[in-house]
């Protein structure tokens, strides 16, 4: 799908500005209320915005510790683990990968010991051969992407 300027110019303002109307969005765009909403319809429908809900704190939540376990799994096991993980809810994101093992999962805990717990549990499962943990000491550089999007709309307004 091919995003153009005013796409990216209203995607940094959903980023920059997320409890924004859509006409005070379509004022400071400059642009009709419809033609606004038709660009947002757009680009939900096309996946480029996925959600609107509020971004949770795992920490505020307390669940300060962060680690990512790598989990390799017996060959052809690999959907019924990760449906095994969606299950655990301590697991905030899993994904296929290359390389050393078979899922990356995010794991959140309130602590080491609870940690301990999750990736015991995670062991256990059905399919998982072993886990390596990492533990996250600080964020450096939190998810983001109104960078790519500020590239994106150079890059499309040339």
């Amino acid at each position: 799908m091919a995003v153009d300027e005013l796409d990216t110019r209203i995607l940094r303002l959903l980023i920059e500005q997320p409890r924004t109307s859509v006409r005070e969005y379509a004022r400071l765009l400059g642009v009709a209320r419809g033609t606004l909403q038709a660009r947002l319809d757009r680009l939900e429908r096309d996946g480029v915005i996925t959600g609107t809900g509020p971004t949770l704190s795992a920490a505020a939540l307390g669940h300060p510790v962060l680690a990512f376990v790598h989990i390799e799994v017996t060959q052809g096991h690999l959907d019924e683990v990760g449906d095994a993980l969606a299950a655990v809810p301590e697991i905030v994101e899993a994904f296929s990968v290359t390389g050393g093992g078979d899922l990356i999962t995010r794991v959140v805990a309130r602590d080491n010991a609870h940690l301990e717990d999750v990736i015991q549990k995670l062991i256990s499962l059905p399919g998982v051969v072993r886990t390596r943990t990492e533990v996250a000491l600080r964020e450096r550089v939190p998810h983001r992407l109104l960078p790519l999007v500020r590239s994106i709309g150079r890059t499309a307004a040339r």
